[in-house]
């Protein structure tokens, strides 16, 4: 009930500040009812007016050698630690009957992402911007709103597709910071990956457990849920390094090399 009504919270800094605390609490021995069932009483996810949603293509791309591009670039990011705090804490409250441990898990990633966003923010601020300053899209959320009655679904294209896109992206974006100078970006970003690559994992334990559990082939299943689901088509380059390390199989990282 607590992760829904923290995933209802419009303001993203108090949004941030309960996720923490839901953990912190979990942890301390807060009771943890895994097989309630919940409806929303409010429009989900809570959040603030702005920034104003458009479709991806929408969104001008920025440089990062100006201020304010530099500033609209992180503020993009901030947007999608924003939406990863969400998702996070929609895991926990939707999808009941798990075992413990999985809610533990989205748990802590909710509290990561939380940690993220207020990390980006704060530096956003530094450049004379706040989040909501720039138009963003919602990407993350649509893929969350189409899984949203099959958690083999979203493990599958939330975690380990949308999300693991971050590990391919984020060195080159570290490599335009350092070449504008933004050392503090950079550092951010080495949180983000670091963390991020704990969240792909826990995204790619909770599938591969939900495929065994329905008696399914991980790597065959792929292929046929992207397409139920509309899901973006992964593109190189892509960071095998890092992949390998949240737990991908050396199947799939040859079904991305093909």
């Amino acid at each position: 009930m607590r992760a829904l009504a923290v995933l209802a919270e419009p303001d993203p800094a108090r949004k941030a500040a309960a996720a923490t605390q839901l953990r912190a609490d979990f942890l301390a021995g807060a009771p943890l009812d895994t097989v309630a069932r919940l409806t929303p009483t409010q429009p989900l996810p809570g959040r603030p007016a702005r920034p104003a949603l458009k479709q991806a293509l929408q969104v001008p791309s920025r440089s990062p050698f100006t201020i304010e591009g530099r500033a609209a670039l992180i503020h993009a990011i901030c947007h999608i630690e924003f939406n990863a705090i969400n998702l996070g804490l929609d895991a926990v409250w939707r999808f009941p009957g798990m075992p413990r441990e999985f809610y533990a898990d989205w748990l802590l990633v909710a509290a990561e992402e939380a940690l993220h966003f207020s990390l980006l923010h704060e530096h956003l601020q530094t450049l004379g911007h706040r989040y909501g300053d720039f138009d963003a899209h919602d990407g993350l959320w649509t893929m969350a709103e189409r899984t949203r009655d099959d958690v083999l679904a979203r493990m599958a294209l939330v975690p380990r597709t949308l999300e693991a896109r971050g590990l391919d992206a984020t060195p080159p974006l570290q490599a335009k910071f350092r070449k504008a100078g933004d050392e503090r970006a950079v550092a951010i970003l080495d949180i983000i990956l670091r963390d991020e690559i704990g969240h792909v994992e826990i995204g790619n334990r909770w599938y591969r457990h939900l495929c065994l559990e329905r008696g399914l082939d991980p790597v065959a299943s792929y292929p046929a849920l992207v397409e139920r689901y509309q899901a973006p088509r992964l593109r190189p380059p892509f960071n095998f390094e890092a992949r390998s390390a949240a737990g991908f199989s050396e199947a799939e990282l040859d079904y991305l090399r093909s």
